[in-house]
């Protein structure tokens, strides 16, 4: 049973750091692209970082390039997110996705994923 679990959200000041974990399990990262979206209240889906699990090629949205890093361990089966310099208007649900054989681009730009997690809240705010 694939499942994705997410953890590391929370309450920061802006300029603020958050690391995301986002532990899978029920398949191997090696054949599937791995993202990071995110949805603030009355907005749509953003794609906000990819990576691919094979090769760890990237991917970031432009609004958060500089500022945020994904990374994996294929070992962990554990994809992360990494984000510095944060802004409120950073203030979302976070989500992380799988979907097998596609490209980083498809995946974040598209926003579709057949494996979803269930989100965590990050909210940047003094």
């Amino acid at each position: 049973q694939v499942r994705l679990v997410e953890s590391g959200g929370g309450l920061v000041q802006p300029g603020g750091s958050l690391r995301l974990s986002c532990a899978t399990s029920g398949f191997t990262l090696d054949y599937y692209v791995i993202g990071w979206f995110r949805q603030a209240p009355g907005k749509e889906r953003e794609g906000v970082s990819c990576i691919s699990g094979s090769d760890g090629s990237t991917y970031y949205a432009d609004s958060v390039k500089g500022r945020f890093s994904i990374s994996r361990d294929n070992s962990k089966n554990t994809v992360y997110l990494q984000m510095d310099s944060l802004k409120p208007e950073d203030t979302a649900v976070y989500y992380c996705a799988a979907q097998f054989l596609t490209t980083i681009q498809t995946m974040c730009i598209t926003t579709r994923a057949g494996y979803w997690g269930q989100g965590t809240q990050v909210t940047v705010s003094s």
